[in-house]
């Protein structure tokens, strides 16, 4: 690492790059009343969480083209040249005359936060290995996750001040501020790994990130857990603020389960050392399942209206044990990926999203008005999930990432 930023900035600057993805999400989710009003959408439309579907959907196919990129030219001018596709996205948001451009922009924007995300993972994975690099995961994802604890409260601030455009403004602003600290990083990229920008080397390269089982089946589990994710994401205004009648207090009981997400990333990046990334991965599905089938059970005792003191415990609990997931099989995935950081990253990752996006969207357009929907949708891809993991590790192939 260069003398010129240390470890913890290095973290911490990562961190802020890959809370671009997180803030064009949770800072939007206030203003979906205002939306639906602005574009003439009938007040119960399930059509405005297509924001974040689009989001999702550009975050993912972006990624198969910012990788190879980043494998040829280095990682710096594909951060830019994302961040700047993320600016001029934000803005283009703001000004959108119809709710049709609006989803373009975010598809767009989606396409630019790619860029830095794949950078971002790729950094890591050329200045960490093995339990450092997931403990360098988890500390990022703790930074990382606690967007969704300010940011919808800053989003409903805005708004309650300026007009609903003020959160695309902001992240524009953001963005531009978290380009100008990045001129202190290093380039990461070794020479050596440069590998050219050609068809026969690319799908080459992406041929073997696919061809390997234990990348091909964490990210398979990734994957699944996205799914959940998003579909909470997508469903989380309905639930809390239409099912359980907490629209007032929206922000601030999607802010408290942030707060669930940052102190498991953090627990994470303390035990995977300890434990290791392997048996922490077996503990944490094993935990998700006996949580989602919990979550089945209080729904249908409920006929789909339990307790908002039951059920939102239990769903914080749920996502929070994602924090000891997510990291862990996304560094198992990428731990025989050396020589192909960009690569694999915008291969696992546009997987991993748009998989997560096309299952968040199916579970968002199907939820009414109880928790029914989601619980089965996510017990199911839990399961989904572990079977997953299971596949990857057969024959003993977990051992390579131990």
């Amino acid at each position: 690492m260069s003398g010129r930023i240390s470890h913890r900035e290095l973290l911490l600057m990562l961190s802020a790059i890959m809370a671009l993805m997180a803030m064009g999400i949770d800072l939007l989710l206030p203003a979906f009343d205002d939306i639906r009003d602005a574009f003439g959408l009938d007040p119960n439309s399930t059509r405005v969480s297509l924001l974040i579907t689009t989001f999702f959907l550009g975050l993912a196919v972006a990624q198969l083209f910012w990788g190879p990129l980043a494998d040829r030219f280095g990682r710096k001018p594909v951060l830019y040249a994302g961040i700047g596709l993320y600016i001029v996205s934000a803005i283009g948001c703001a000004v959108a005359p119809s709710f049709g451009w609006l989803l373009f922009g975010r598809f767009m924007w989606g396409a630019g936060a790619a860029g830095a995300r794949v950078v971002a993972t790729a950094i890591i994975r050329d200045t960490f290995s093995g339990n450092r690099m997931a403990q360098a995961m988890s500390h990022i994802m703790a930074v990382f996750v606690m967007a969704p604890i300010f940011a919808p409260a800053l989003g409903a601030g805005l708004i309650a001040v300026f007009p609903w455009q003020s959160v695309f403004w902001f992240c524009a602003i953001w963005s531009a501020a978290i380009a100008i600290w990045t001129f202190r990083l290093p380039e990461t990229l070794d020479p050596v790994n440069r590998r050219p920008l050609e068809f026969g080397s690319v799908a080459g390269g992406f041929r073997t990130v696919a061809s390997t089982r234990i990348t091909a089946g964490y990210t398979l589990a990734t994957l699944f857990i996205q799914g959940v994710f998003t579909a909470y994401v997508g469903s989380s205004e309905r639930i809390i603020s239409e099912i359980f009648g907490r629209q007032g207090q929206f922000p601030f009981i999607f802010g408290a389960i942030g707060v669930l997400f940052g102190l498991a990333a953090i627990a994470n990046g303390q035990l995977v050392g300890r434990f290791g990334m392997v048996r922490l991965t077996r503990i944490a599905l094993a935990v998700a399942a006996a949580l989602g089938t919990t979550l089945v059970l209080v729904s249908f005792a409920a006929d789909g209206s339990p307790s908002f003191w039951l059920f939102m415990p239990l769903l914080g609990l749920l996502l929070a044990t994602f924090m000891f997931l997510m990291p862990n099989l996304n560094t198992g995935a990428l731990a025989p990926m050396g020589a192909l950081a960009g690569t694999a990253s915008s291969l696992t990752g546009a997987a991993r999203i748009a998989g997560g996006a096309v299952l968040g969207a199916i579970v968002d357009s199907q939820v009414g008005d109880t928790t029914t929907t989601f619980s089965i949708a996510a017990i199911t891809f839990i399961l989904l999930a572990i079977g997953s993991v299971v596949w990857a590790e057969r024959d003993g192939v977990a051992t390579e990432v131990d």
